[in-house]
């Protein structure tokens, strides 16, 4: 059992007020956001000198979703970016008063400042460019400060499990098949056979061994991000961090225009983004080329595909959820065809 709170309901006004150092009389709370593999609520306090509200973040209610995300270590990981990696970066995420997870890897608790009023990023309808812009600039902010740092990339408690490739290699080809089987008639034949190449490829695919070059966030998406955060006293707010790992930062840019944006919003911006990123690298003092990230790039697009996949057949099933799987596999597999990842992929075996 868990020696936290991991259930709002298990929350109480002591406990909370010894957190943030105030005396707390009482609080409610309600849930908040869209998240599938965590579940997230607002709390409302009152008593003396109290924030009127905070954000706590729990482990799912469904056993699916908490058993997924279990399995592959993402409630630790969210946990200890916030107490490692989170200071030592530039990227805009909220400040954390608790942070815990449980022997198991199944419980957790986050708690931390609420940044509304702040407008919620939606996967299924995309951005204006804007809002583009500002996540392109929070990732340079997560990549450029993390870049090369060997006390971060070779850390104990980031670093996959020895045989996570491969299992998730041989696991592929089943979320494959149950992707089909929900979501044949409803997307794009071209798409699916995409869907399926990357498939027939699950060993190489997940067998690639780059060498890191910075921290990455994983799922580098709009539902991930709050924008006009504290009512527009700043732009954005990245949050959603447990599949942060160590990689190459083509894996959230190419993954963000990808399957972050989709197919209007890439058509037309798709280079200047990447100059954007490039010259935010740069002004941080990471010096790049278009051409040194070019295979990367064409990689880390599939890496919108392959989540759009197992999202969709390892958590819990809703119909938002199919919406939002629906839209990530159209914007990825659309660039991804657009700029040739697949044959980027057998070129890199």
């Amino acid at each position: 059992m868990a020696d936290f709170p991991a259930h709002p309901d298990e929350v109480s006004a002591a406990w909370l007020g010894a957190q943030i150092g105030a005396q707390v009389d009482d609080l409610r709370w309600e849930p908040i956001g869209t998240g599938q593999v965590g579940d997230s609520v607002r709390f409302h306090l009152t008593g003396g000198d109290v924030p009127p509200t905070l954000a706590g973040k729990f482990a799912a209610a469904d056993a699916a979703s908490r058993g997924t995300a279990a399995m592959f270590g993402l409630y630790r990981k969210e946990v200890e970016f916030y107490r490692q990696i989170a200071p030592l970066v530039d990227c805009r995420v909220p400040r954390v008063y608790f942070a815990a997870v449980d022997e198991s890897g199944a419980s957790f608790i986050l708690l931390f400042e609420d940044m509304g009023p702040a407008r919620q990023g939606d996967q299924i309808s995309s951005c204006a460019l804007a809002d583009a812009r500002a996540a392109i600039r929070q990732a340079a902010a997560l990549h450029a400060p993390s870049w090369q740092r060997r006390d971060l990339l070779e850390a104990e408690w980031i670093a996959p499990p020895a045989d996570l490739r491969e299992r998730l290699g041989a696991m592929y080809p089943q979320a494959q098949a149950i992707f089909h089987e929900r979501y044949a008639e409803l997307l794009e034949p071209e798409y699916m056979a995409l869907c399926h190449q990357l498939a027939e490829a699950s060993a190489s695919w997940f067998g690639r061994e780059a060498e890191p070059q910075c921290i990455v966030h994983g799922d580098f998406r709009l539902d991930n991000m709050l924008f006009d955060i504290r009512g527009g006293s700043e732009p954005i707010a990245v949050l959603d961090w447990q599949t942060v790992a160590t990689g190459r930062p083509m894996t959230d840019v190419g993954y963000f225009l990808g399957c972050g944006v989709g197919e209007a919003l890439w058509r037309d911006h798709e280079e200047d983004l990447l100059a954007l990123w490039l010259g935010e690298m740069a002004a941080r003092g990471v010096s790049l080329s278009r051409d040194e990230i070019e295979q990367d790039y064409r990689l880390g697009i599939l890496h919108g595909v392959s989540t759009a996949v197992f999202s969709a057949a390892f958590v819990e099933r809703t119909e938002r959820g199919d919406a939002n799987f629906l839209s990530m596999a159209r914007g990825a597999c659309s660039l991804a065809l657009a700029r040739e990842s697949i044959e980027a992929l057998k070129e890199a075996i």
